[in-house]
């Protein structure tokens, strides 16, 4: 017996609408604002990601969080720190939530928790990888 699907998996097929949706409603415009063809894609190992989300959870245990979360959040390089000096586009992480008690302290609507450091520093494909 296998190891049960998470409630929020989606399909490939369905993957691949929502990607070929974004590329067909904002990369062209994107690109054409830009100059340039920006990345749309971000990768991590999973050991990488499992190491943040350990972190996560201790510093969130230790502040009386008892339901940490990560938010994703778009974001561009500054030129002079971009490696390629286009300013290329990534995605960050940032925990959530509240110490236990506090109005709203979880689910999608939990703070950022700015007392916990971001994540970055993923890798893209150049040109993206397509999914």
């Amino acid at each position: 017996m296998g190891i049960k699907v998470p409630e929020k998996c989606i399909t490939v097929e369905e993957a691949k609408e929502l990607q070929k949706s974004w590329c067909d409603t904002r990369l062209p415009e994107i690109n054409s604002c830009l100059g340039f063809e920006d990345t749309r894609e971000f990768w991590w190992s999973v050991k990488e990601l499992k190491k943040y989300i350990r972190y996560v959870e201790k510093e969130s245990k230790e502040q009386g969080i008892e339901n940490p979360g990560i938010r994703a959040y778009f974001g561009a390089y500054p030129k002079e720190k971009c490696k390629m000096k286009k300013g290329y586009a990534t995605l960050f992480l940032a925990p959530t939530g509240s110490p236990a008690g506090e109005l709203g302290k979880g689910g999608d609507r939990a703070r950022n928790n700015h007392s916990i450091q971001a994540y970055n520093s993923g890798s893209s494909g150049e040109p993206p990888i397509s999914y």
